[in-house]
């Protein structure tokens, strides 16, 4: 995917995973545009049931309008990673031998939009969007999704093919899991589980699980 260049101000590239109905699970991946010269941040998010509250955001190292980069969700019962060209940035783990909800009982599709959010993408809706620069363009290449097949009520991964499903178990290494401290100590700007002042009586669960 390669972002909106320029002012991109007030809009919100979005890529995101989401089930049907009012307690929905989702899994998202949004870039909040900015002025000219300033970085993107990439926002990301986990619901489950229909609650989200599990923001973090991250700047990237490089310029996200200027090429293609791989933006992936890896998602199996064991955890959620977000990684940026195979470097994982962010991992929800299932804790729910802890009481903390993990989206694996609804299927969800894959969706993506560029929309405008000027209220709060860019410095809580300080700077809104600039409409002579549009239109506001995002370009996506070599899209991939490899996942089990949702019917009757269930979910299949043909057994013939294992390999092809080895995502299923799949967990960060040593190597990767070096890589995610190198990203959140460098890049991240927000992490809801240091947030007292938006969560002052009690941090959610996984917050303070081990």
């Amino acid at each position: 995917m390669k972002l909106v260049p320029g002012n991109s101000a007030g809009t919100v590239t979005a890529y995101y995973l989401r089930s049907q109905g009012s307690t929905w699970d989702e899994i998202d991946f949004e870039f909040l545009g900015n002025l000219s010269g300033d970085p993107y941040i990439v926002h990301t998010n986990v619901f489950t049931q229909g609650n989200g509250n599990r923001e973090q955001q991250f700047y990237l190292w490089f310029d996200p309008t200027k090429d293609f980069h791989t933006y992936s969700v890896l998602w199996n019962p064991q955890l959620i990673i977000f990684s940026v060209d195979g470097t994982p940035i962010r991992e929800f783990k299932n804790l729910e031998s802890n009481g903390v909800p993990f989206p694996k009982n609804q299927p969800m599709r894959i969706y993506s939009s560029l929309w405008n959010a000027n209220d709060w993408a860019t410095r809580g809706g300080l700077i809104k969007t600039d409409w002579s620069k549009a239109p506001f363009s995002a370009s996506y290449s070599n899209f991939k999704a490899d996942a089990c097949v949702w019917s009757s009520g269930k979910s299949f991964c043909s057994s013939s093919s294992r390999s092809r499903y080895a995502w299923l178990s799949q967990e960060l290494d040593t190597t990767s899991q070096q890589r995610l401290k190198w990203v959140q100590k460098n890049y991240m700007i927000y992490n809801y589980c240091t947030d007292t002042k938006r969560f002052p009586q009690v941090l959610l669960k996984e917050c303070t699980a081990h």
